[in-house]
């Protein structure tokens, strides 16, 4: 059996004992191309590669994808709306729409997002599960406007 290199940020997953139908385990890069002991770039496998991609989608706007400009939430767009109500819920629509066009390999189980319209930040509470396994992450961030 391979060994699974993990990223810092990830240490905590690697503790989860993942029971799966798959044969073939999610491998990725870790995006922070940071470089372990060995001299290799540090993988992201099974849960820690599902939630690498999901927190892609979510700090990808429109248009950041050539040739698929559907690709990405698109949060950015929801700082110069009012924020109400209405808002948030149709920021919960566009994070479960996207996720599941464009990660196949998650399930979203709830989505929690707060607007904070002072500092023009949005807060996002994300609960998904992986398809064929019993491993259930959640994902907490805030995408906030840039000044």
């Amino acid at each position: 059996m391979a060994t699974r290199i993990f990223s810092q940020e990830d240490a905590d997953i690697s503790k989860i004992s993942v029971t799966s139908t798959r044969t073939r385990p999610y491998l990725d890069l870790d995006l922070s191309f940071l470089v372990s002991n060995t001299g290799s770039v540090f993988k992201k496998t099974e849960g820690a590669a599902v939630k690498q991609a999901v927190k892609t989608l979510l700090n990808s706007n429109k248009f950041d994808k050539p040739f698929d400009p559907n690709f990405g939430i698109d949060l950015q767009r929801f700082f110069f709306e009012l924020a109400d109500d209405q808002t948030g819920n149709r920021i919960v629509e566009r994070i479960k729409s996207i996720i599941e066009t464009y990660e196949p390999r998650a399930s979203v189980r709830s989505v929690k997002v707060g607007v904070q319209e002072d500092i023009n930040a949005i807060n996002i509470l994300l609960t998904f599960s992986i398809r064929n396994t019993d491993q259930t992450i959640t994902l907490e961030t805030t995408i906030s406007r840039l000044r």
